[in-house]
């Protein structure tokens, strides 16, 4: 979770920055989301899928009986900018920076409640 923080701050830093390019959001954005989703794996016992696709990974967490705080589709939004955006200039957005931040917050504040909540 420390790591998925890391990439957390960064995502702010840039969204309070009018010019910064929803490309560099969306990757933090991502980022931050999958090594939250990762934490959660090692949590509850789950090997780490090595992949970058976030819908994914919530279906893995979602076969072990956790209920994810979003859709699917909602994780699937954030794909697009673990790699494809990071080498093409040409955005087609399908989301803009307000979504970006209220799925990111979504995703930390259940992976970090998931994580950091004692078990019995």
């Amino acid at each position: 979770m420390r790591l998925a923080r890391r990439d957390l701050g960064t995502f702010h830093l840039l969204l309070s920055l009018p010019q910064a390019e929803l490309t560099a959001l969306g990757f933090h954005a991502q980022q931050s989301a999958e090594k939250a989703l990762k934490a959660v794996t090692v949590r509850i016992g789950m090997a780490v899928p090595r992949t970058h696709d976030l819908a994914a990974l919530g279906s893995a967490i979602s076969e072990r009986g956790l209920v994810l705080p979003l859709a699917i589709d909602d994780l699937r939004l954030l794909n697009p900018f673990a790699v494809e955006f990071r080498y093409d200039d040409e955005i087609i957005s399908v989301v803009t920076r307000e979504q970006l931040a209220r799925l990111l917050d979504t995703i930390l504040d259940w992976a970090t409640a998931k994580v950091e909540t004692p078990t019995d």
